[in-house]
């Protein structure tokens, strides 16, 4: 079984690590077509680790016919134009914007949380995949949730500059670098400085104070998970590459122990338990990078709830957070619903 895959956005960060993971994954493609703006047609990019090369092509001129799974990495602006283009062709598209993730009948998937939901992608032709912080955290709470039901999540992230693309890397770059030069430490991609510092601010503030990160992560959570988690949300830029943390507090309708969290999460799927509960017995978001598990170290028990567990848990944004939940789904789409001749 062979898919013809597209990927849009294919010179960003995100494009280019879902090119990685197609062939790292060894991921069915017959054609692969690497697409961007009219200012990158032409330019080369790897694809694979044998030598294979792409040519970037113009998104503006593609036509999608022929193309079996779509993979859309270039912001909610080339979503809204383009992804209807794709999915009317007979494209299945797999949206990493926010665009089209709250939209009733485009199922957001997380390929270990909610597998089923994928069900529903026929009716638009497009699959959303969530938020970057939402992702690890519901990988983490999924075990937990079906053991002893989650009544409320307080979380507190702590989020790298890839997570606002290259612009924010080649920042902090620059900052570092002229605060040890004595250079002027100029912000344009933040609202204040992030080399040695902290920003408790990520996307637009909303009425209600909260920032539209903040919402994003209690929203899609409901959509991923159902109605009765509810997730109350601080989301925090700080001067990391790549790799997000979250502080997660989570409170249960049941009993759930320590011991029994412990080994819940070290069977669950796409999980890697790392709580040795010494110096450095836990993962930071440096050792994450690359790999494509989600990592939770520090669990132990809330003494100020009932029903409380806190853990720490740790993903490589780039990776769970966009590209390979991305290709997870379309692994699931081709073993579910699409059917192509090798």
């Amino acid at each position: 079984m062979a898919y013809n895959v597209a990927v849009v956005g294919a010179t960003g960060s995100v494009g280019r690590e879902m090119l990685n993971i197609l062939a790292e994954r060894q991921f069915p493609v017959g054609i692969v077509s690497a697409l961007a703006s009219a200012r990158s047609q032409g330019d080369i990019i790897d694809f694979g680790e044998d030598g294979q090369t792409l040519k970037v092509q113009n998104l503006e001129h593609f036509d999608f016919t022929g193309t079996d799974i779509a993979l859309f990495a270039a912001g909610s602006e080339v979503s809204k134009r383009y992804a209807p283009i794709a999915a009317k062709a007979g494209a299945v598209v797999i949206d990493n914007s926010s665009l089209f993730r709250m939209e009733r009948d485009v199922p957001l998937i997380v390929p270990e949380v909610n597998p089923h939901a994928i069900d529903g992608y026929a009716k638009r032709g497009i699959i959303a995949n969530p938020n970057c912080s939402t992702a690890q955290m519901v990988v983490a709470l999924k075990p937990l949730h079906d053991a002893a039901t989650i009544k409320r999540v307080v979380v507190a992230t702590y989020q790298s500059v890839s997570g606002a693309g290259k612009a924010g890397m080649d920042e902090l770059f620059e900052q570092s670098r002229a605060v040890f030069v004595g250079d002027p430490k100029e912000a344009s991609k933040f609202t204040k400085q992030i080399a040695f510092n902290v920003i408790p601010h990520i996307d637009s503030f909303m009425a209600d104070g909260f920032t539209r990160e903040e919402w994003k992560m209690a929203a899609e959570t409901v959509k991923i998970m159902g109605p009765e988690v509810r997730v109350v949300a601080t989301c925090v830029r700080v001067p990391v590459f790549v790799g997000h943390s979250e502080a997660i507090a989570v409170e249960f309708e049941r009993p759930l122990s320590v011991e029994t969290a412990r080994s819940l999460l070290r069977e669950a799927p796409g999980l890697m338990l790392v709580d040795k509960r010494e110096d450095g017995g836990y993962v930071t978001p440096l050792e994450a990078v690359g790999e494509y598990a989600t990592y939770v170290s520090r669990v132990r028990a809330d003494p100020t709830v009932p029903h409380g567990l806190l853990l720490w848990c740790v993903s490589d944004n780039l990776r769970k957070g966009a590209a390979l939940n991305a290709v997870q789904i379309a692994e699931l789409l081709g073993r579910r619903h699409l059917k192509k001749a090798a």
